[in-house]
């Protein structure tokens, strides 16, 4: 009995193997034109009211640009400008929409107007810090969170300090 042999099909052993790098560099370049987008340099100063204290936290994040809002046990504030009172553990009655409780009217036109006004990219993009005391019931920063949502700053990021 006789062995057949096995096919094996003809390698020309003198040509070599052309890497193609093209698209390779292509999505190297896409990666750091991506990673140089979302790097952030910039450097963001908060200082909070002195009776506000803030929740604290562990972690590194770095803080971006944004519209702040300020959430005390008192007062919800923009830069100076009070917007509601805080009357306990909720907004004061006449602050809030008979329709919506919810809803905070005056926060709302203020987000509207600062968001027309403004040249701040970030502000633009619907970013928002929030510094809200730590002692406040999830409630009330719901409603400042829902309020913001529906002016067009769907971005909230909450202040927490790192004591």
């Amino acid at each position: 009995m006789s062995r057949r042999k096995r096919y094996s099909p003809e390698i020309n052993k003198k040509t070599g193997v052309m890497v193609n790098v093209t698209s390779l560099t292509d999505m190297f370049t896409v990666i750091l034109v991506f990673l140089l987008q979302t790097y952030n340099t910039s450097e963001v100063q908060i200082e909070p009211p002195a009776d506000l204290r803030m929740p604290t936290s562990q972690s590194e994040g770095v803080l971006t640009q944004g519209l702040e809002v300020t959430l005390s046990k008192e007062t919800l504030t923009i830069g100076k400008e009070i917007l509601a009172q805080v009357k306990g553990a909720d907004f004061a009655a006449n602050d809030k929409d008979p329709k919506d409780p919810n809803f905070l009217p005056a926060f709302f036109k203020s987000l509207e107007k600062t968001s027309k006004e403004t040249t701040v990219k970030a502000v633009k993009d619907g970013q928002i810090l929030l510094i809200a005391d730590r002692e406040l019931p999830y409630a009330v920063i719901k409603k400042v969170m829902y309020t913001a949502s529906m002016a067009g700053f769907p971005q909230v990021k909450l202040i927490t300090s790192s004591q």
